[in-house]
């Protein structure tokens, strides 16, 4: 469930028309509905306590959607913060995440980050090799702190909806293998500098079947177990997220509900706190990318060209992961639907959102909304061909707010300092 609707003829997100938000801020904008942030929340929240799961810590994974205003309006309701840098840790602080529900994730740390990590207190860090974990500890005992760490584990499970969001497989760089993690949690065990807590895997993202995800929570869970048979300490297991979302033209993901059923079944007995990174199936229904329509494009041979002012660096999704966003018009005309490939004004090809797509009559001047665009978009936009970055706008109720201004050309150039053989 979203809360962009048509109303009169016109879409709204929430009780604000899109069209005002586009002529006071101009397009293109991302625009998020704080209900919908604070329901998704709430919807998986409410299933995991209901299939008998006890105070999870649900990290929102900050890379889908980094804006301080939306992570402000997740903390508020509860959520911690999954994060694989130290900007996303100062992000999630400034948004007023507390520190013990960080989580600290990534396989290139650096050894700042680590220290930035253990200074502010986070709740863990997921070490994702050896030599990440000697790291850790020579960071520690340079600040004389003990490092709170979990293990991530590579579970040898397929799963996600594109070969570049799938993390769970052997030959994915993420995590150590389950025969590693027996050994090197032994050794931590017994580090002055390293206190070890739990357990961690992530399989992949955009996951609309559950099987995947039962057989890798089935393994962490007998992992659980056999370094407990080892007399280790393990009181945190963390699933990760990857819970799909219904793209319009995508296998209807299954529900929160189910998905809680396969966490209970997996963990029954287990007697550890549960932790989860969901970021997608929190944020991408909330947020929607407008834009305006430059000209249409009609070739003899019949090809149609909608030719927008937004671009491949503003939502890099379609190029980089060919992936389909619901296209709708705002102000929808009267007319039968007609194909149009959509597509944007940097100098590439790959620079098209979609090809053949059936829509409504279009004219220059119209608003179009790509719906689903709430996780990876804005996080991934980019200033390339010198285009301003994307602005992002919230609303609640009857507001909205401007919540990443659209920088000026003269700022996007102040950023750039000449070499000094060139003044």
């Amino acid at each position: 469930m979203n809360h962009f609707e048509l109303r009169g003829g016109e879409l709204f997100c929430e009780d604000v028309p899109l069209a005002e938000i586009a002529q006071a801020v101009g397009t293109p904008v991302y625009v998020y509905s704080t209900a919908t942030l604070e329901r998704h929340y709430t919807v998986l929240r409410e299933a995991l306590v209901a299939a008998g799961v006890v105070d999870p810590l649900i990290a929102f994974a900050v890379k889908a959607n980094s804006n301080l205003a939306v992570l402000r309006t997740l903390a508020r309701q509860g959520a911690g913060a999954d994060t694989v840098s130290e900007g996303e840790i100062r992000r999630a602080l400034a948004a007023g995440v507390p520190p013990e529900k960080i989580v600290f994730s990534g396989v290139g740390k650096t050894a700042a980050e680590i220290a930035f990590a253990l200074e502010a207190g986070v709740c863990e860090i997921n070490v994702e090799s050896e030599p990440e974990m000697a790291a850790v500890a020579r960071v520690a005992e340079r600040l004389g702190k003990r490092a709170t760490i979990a293990f991530r584990v590579n579970p040898d499970v397929a799963a996600g909806g594109h070969a570049k969001i799938a993390t769970g497989k052997s030959e994915n760089k993420f995590g150590v293998s389950f025969a590693e993690a027996e050994r090197l949690y032994a050794m931590a065990s017994n580090s002055a500098w390293l206190k070890p807590v739990g357990v961690a895997c992530h399989i992949g993202s955009q996951i609309t079947d559950l099987a995947p995800m039962a057989e890798a929570f089935e393994k962490m869970a007998g992992l659980v177990r056999r370094l407990r048979g080892e007399g280790l300490h393990v009181e945190r297991l963390d699933l990760g997220g990857g819970l799909g979302v219904p793209y319009f033209n995508q296998p209807e993901p299954p529900s929160p509900g189910d998905y809680a059923q396969v966490v209970a079944q997996a963990t029954q007995g287990l007697d550890v706190q549960l932790a989860f990174e969901p970021g997608r199936v929190i944020a991408a229904n909330a947020g929607v990318l407008l834009a305006e329509v430059v000209h249409v494009h009609q070739r003899p041979e019949g090809r149609r060209f909608l030719v927008l002012d937004a671009a491949m660096n503003d939502l890099l999704r379609p190029a980089m992961y060919d992936a389909y966003h619901d296209i709708r018009a705002v102000r929808p005309r009267e007319g039968e639907a007609r194909p149009y490939d959509v597509v944007g004004p940097v100098c590439e090809t790959g620079d098209t959102f979609t090809r053949d797509r059936a829509l409504p009559p279009f004219e220059a001047g119209d608003l179009v909304a790509f719906m689903s665009a709430g996780a990876y978009g804005a996080s991934m936009a980019s200033e390339y061909n010198s285009r301003l970055l994307v602005p992002e706008v919230m609303v609640k109720g009857d507001q909205f707010a401007i919540v990443r201004p659209r920088p000026t050309y003269e700022e996007m150039l102040a950023r750039e300092a000449e070499a000094p053989w060139l003044t």
